[in-house]
């Protein structure tokens, strides 16, 4: 004969909450970049201190911390001054038009225009960049702005999302962009070609996290602050990138 059931003590069952999953997996969706149909790369954790030391061209630096950084860095006429005094008789600055004078093409005028409306636009002179032959700009704009490469020896114009970093065995360059707060202006990434005459977009890519200062590790690879919302504010953390294949 089967014992008799005896009841079972009345013990109240306690709910257990969701399984949290660590914080790695929350931020697989910034693993991968999409560059073209059925090809994906895949973005890795690096290490700060090796990105520390990779070497970060003179003309890119880093965004203002504070309100009173930012005014200063809005304030550019002094700081092209500066550069204009260091720049070659074909770089010259005449009131509000600045004269660019390519080697084998006609002089290149880029005029301000101080509007108060959508129509303000501002040419800064940055740099020259002798290793690509090229000249370096800053173009502000009513809200936000963008960067123009103007060729040394052709006049010819390519308008960047972001200051370029070159490969150090210059065949290469790309542009990181992050303003995943404002969204004044685009994030993402592109990879230019100098093997040609001119530079040559390979490919662009509009992503949901900011690119801040790339670097190169070698000829193909990057490293850069990969900013992205988490917890409800923006963090940051160093990732590595095969940009060629």
């Amino acid at each position: 004969m089967q014992p008799a059931e005896k009841p079972r003590p009345n013990v109240p069952v306690v709910a257990l909450p969701a399984p949290k999953p660590p914080r790695i997996y929350r931020l697989e969706h910034l693993d991968t970049l999409v560059q073209l149909p059925g090809r994906v790369l895949r973005i890795y954790p690096a290490a700060r201190p090796v990105y520390e030391r990779l070497p970060a061209p003179a003309w890119v630096v880093a965004k203002p911390a504070s309100a009173e950084e930012e005014d200063s860095f809005l304030d550019f006429t002094a700081e092209e001054r500066r550069q204009l005094a260091k720049a070659s008789v074909r770089v010259q600055r005449t009131g509000r038009t600045l004269h660019l004078r390519p080697t084998a093409a006609r002089e290149v005028r880029l005029l301000n225009n101080p509007a108060e409306d959508e129509n303000n636009v501002a040419y800064e002179y940055l740099t020259a960049l002798p290793d690509i032959r090229q000249w370096l700009l800053s173009v502000h704009l009513y809200e936000g702005g963008y960067y123009l490469l103007v060729d040394q020896r052709t006049g010819r114009r390519t308008q960047l999302m972001a200051l370029p970093v070159i490969a150090p065995d210059g065949r290469h360059f790309v542009c990181g962009n992050s303003d995943v707060l404002a969204r004044f202006e685009p994030s993402g990434l592109q990879l230019w070609s100098l093997d040609d005459a001119a530079p040559r977009l390979l490919w662009e890519r509009q992503t949901e996290w900011g690119c801040t200062q790339p670097r190169w590790l070698d000829n193909k690879t990057i490293l850069f602050e990969q900013d992205f919302f988490d917890k409800g504010d923006v963090d940051t953390r160093v990732v590595r990138l095969q940009v060629v294949p």
